[in-house]
């Protein structure tokens, strides 16, 4: 039987690698208790408050979400000072990332990224007959440069994390405005921030007011992370009105929960709770790298809640001697970061004081 005929600009593709269920190592190993540090997850939890928003709305379940993310986005226009026909909510920050090629992408058009960044900027392209083009990077950072060198006729979107998974490296404000006075304003950039509440450096980019000069800019942004709300999946874009209404054209109906916006609109009221989260992160990854300068192993630096450890050798034995202790960590080369390299996500103190010993452990293994 002749097979289904399907859109062949996606043979190359490859399915998105999550990291491992805990439930799934549990299985495996034979273990009880598991430390999942793979997914950048807030090792808190979420605010309480969220907790409780939920648990009141699942009494509205058996009722389609407002589309319009009412409520929610009246708060955010309020708290960021925007327009709130300049915000566009999403099924996580991915699906912002997925429409961008929808809207932008035609075949054979160019997009640009770093080499090893986030893999649905690729998706987001290719999936449209696009081509990704892959600047190299920089002290494992974004090279503004280098992307820039990349522009051509056929260029129609740059994607740019800041800071970058799965570096855990920025670029800074300096950088930043340095790099749009050249970009070509026909030239969509998609800045996404998903970490940004973690960073610590003084000059981390102020992108939002950038948003009034620059037109052809989108900044991403996520509940997923420092407020803990990565299973509900709510992302969202602010940009031009402009750009938003191309969003809204191809956006789905209903595509954030009544959970996800009721949990939402809690945690930004509950900022106590983000800021006793950066507190631990910080508190935590201080240890963990003077764990990893004790042992002499190298990392990179970073300004997010996680860190990319240098194993020394081929990360795939890692992650498996460090699963059949309990803790799985991502593997870097699924990033395009060598073999080496793993992802370890920053958790509570006692999960990694637990973790650099399975690491010990890891290491020493023939």
């Amino acid at each position: 039987m002749q097979p289904v005929e399907h859109r062949k600009v996606i043979d190359p593709m490859r399915p998105y690698v999550p990291g491992r269920p805990i439930e799934d190592v549990q299985r495996e190993f034979g273990l009880t208790s598991v430390v999942k540090l793979a997914s950048n997850e807030n090792p808190l939890g979420c605010s309480p408050k969220a907790r409780e928003a939920v648990l009141a709305s699942l009494a509205e379940s058996s009722y389609y979400p407002d589309g319009n993310c009412t409520n929610l986005r009246a708060r955010l226009s309020e708290t960021l000072g925007v327009k709130p026909g300049e915000i566009v909510f999403g099924c996580g920050a991915d699906e912002i990332i997925g429409m961008t090629g929808k809207v932008f992408v035609n075949p054979g058009d160019e997009c640009i990224t770093a080499s090893a960044t986030f893999s649905q900027y690729e998706a987001s392209a290719v999936s449209m007959g696009g081509v990704m083009v892959f600047a190299p990077m920089k002290n494992n950072a974004y090279d503004l440069n280098a992307i820039y060198d990349r522009i051509t006729d056929k260029t129609r979107v740059i994607f740019l994390a800041n800071p970058n998974n799965p570096t855990g490296t920025m670029f800074t404000a300096e950088e930043e405005i340095a790099f749009l006075e050249k970009v070509p304003p026909r030239v969509f950039l998609l800045i996404d921030e998903a970490y940004a509440e973690f960073v610590a450096d003084p000059s981390y980019p102020q992108t939002l007011p950038l948003l009034k000069k620059y037109k052809n800019i989108m900044l991403v942004k996520t509940f997923s992370k420092i407020y803990g709300l990565a299973s509900l999946r709510i992302g969202y874009g602010i940009a031009d009105e402009a750009i938003i209404g191309l969003y809204e054209k191809i956006r789905p109906p209903f595509n954030v929960t009544i959970q996800g916006q009721a949990a939402a609109l809690a945690a930004l009221s509950d900022q106590e709770f983000a800021e006793e989260s950066f507190r631990n992160n910080r508190r935590v990854m201080d240890y963990y790298c003077h764990e990893l300068d004790r042992m002499g192993v190298n990392y990179i630096p970073g300004q997010t809640n996680f860190i990319a450890t240098d194993t020394g050798r081929d990360s795939r034995g890692v992650f498996q001697a460090l699963m059949k202790r309990g803790y799985i960590v991502r593997p870097c080369y699924i990033f395009g970061m060598g073999d080496s390299w793993i992802r370890v996500t920053i958790g509570t103190m006692e999960q990694m004081k637990g973790f650099v010993e399975a690491l010990k452990e890891a290491l020493s293994e023939p």
